[in-house]
């Protein structure tokens, strides 16, 4: 199985006003980044409202995606659920559906031992055709996977990497742990630990800057895993530095949506108990958009 490297845009799901799926919009969205050089998106995350979708809904986003993108670019989809044979039964549809890996969240709500946490990714793991990447989120879930953990995890068969949205301390134990494991990716979830990331050996970030400044994080990327450019690197991170932190001053994925429409792409509605960006909100991110350069002036007003 092959893992995934690089930048990884957690897409968000548009909405229509009655808080329908905007599938046209997310067509729209996937357009974006693929012609910005994406080259894989991860849809039904938490920036995707998966947590407030049926299962049918899901199924459906993670299908429309995997159509849409086929032979353009590659797709892991969110398929964590809370019971174990409902992440397995959905992690075989988006297989079937044509994704290339599944992204599933470590048990949270029924809390249990490491070694029931081990069974989990070993059961969805050992019944499934594609990657399995480890999705751990310990401020949200309120369970956090020590490195020595995720390092045994990591040597289960169909294990390929991690979305860790952790400090740079634990990326940094968990990529001493598993630099020689080549079948294992070791991905950021916070933006501003991207460039740190990198530079000490992990493959690439997944999150929902990249939605905005897609060519600009390929770039980042490129400066660093490919030309050693470190200098480069600071420079470019340092501009894109004000949308790291003002992208969580309000409730995500109000506003990443906020950004996309900026940007004259569909965001629309989120479905409660989330909500859209205020008033204020979306003339900053305006401003920041057009002082990174994608977004001309006269439209940032």
């Amino acid at each position: 199985m092959t893992r995934p490297v690089g930048m990884i845009p957690a897409i968000p799901t548009p909405m229509n006003e009655d808080h329908t799926i905007n599938f046209d919009g997310i067509g729209k969205v996937l357009d974006h980044l693929i012609d910005n050089g994406i080259e894989t998106v991860l849809v039904g995350g938490s920036n995707g409202e998966y947590s407030l979708m049926s299962l049918e809904e899901r199924k459906e986003v993670i299908q429309y995606v995997c159509d849409k993108v086929k032979g353009k670019a590659k797709v892991m989809a969110g398929t964590g659920c809370h019971r174990t044979e409902d992440t397995i039964a959905l992690t075989k549809f988006a297989s079937d559906a044509g994704a290339d890996w599944a992204l599933v969240i470590n048990p949270y709500y029924m809390h249990t031992s490491e070694q029931g946490i081990i069974d989990f990714y070993k059961a969805v793991a050992q019944n499934s055709d594609i990657g399995i990447l480890i999705y751990h989120y310990p401020d949200v879930t309120n369970v956090e996977l020590s490195p020595e953990l995720i390092h045994e995890i990591s040597q289960i068969d169909g294990i390929v990497g991690i979305k860790n949205t952790a400090d740079q301390l634990h990326t940094n134990k968990l990529l001493a742990l598993t630099k020689d494991n080549e079948d294992f990716s070791l991905l950021t979830g916070f933006e501003h630990l991207i460039l740190p990331t990198l530079a000490v050996g992990g493959h690439g970030a997944i999150g929902v800057v990249h939605n905005l400044v897609p060519a600009e994080l390929v770039r980042l990327y490129n400066l660093v895993v490919n030309e050693n450019n470190i200098k480069e690197a600071v420079e470019l991170n340092q501009k894109l530095m004000p949308l790291y932190d003002v992208i969580e001053e309000e409730v995500i994925p109000g506003t990443v949506k906020a950004g996309l429409e900026a940007l004259g792409l569909p965001g629309g509605a989120s479905r409660l108990p989330l909500i859209p960006a205020s008033a204020e909100y979306k003339e900053k991110i305006k401003e920041l958009l057009s002082d990174v350069g994608v977004l001309k002036t006269e439209e940032a007003k």
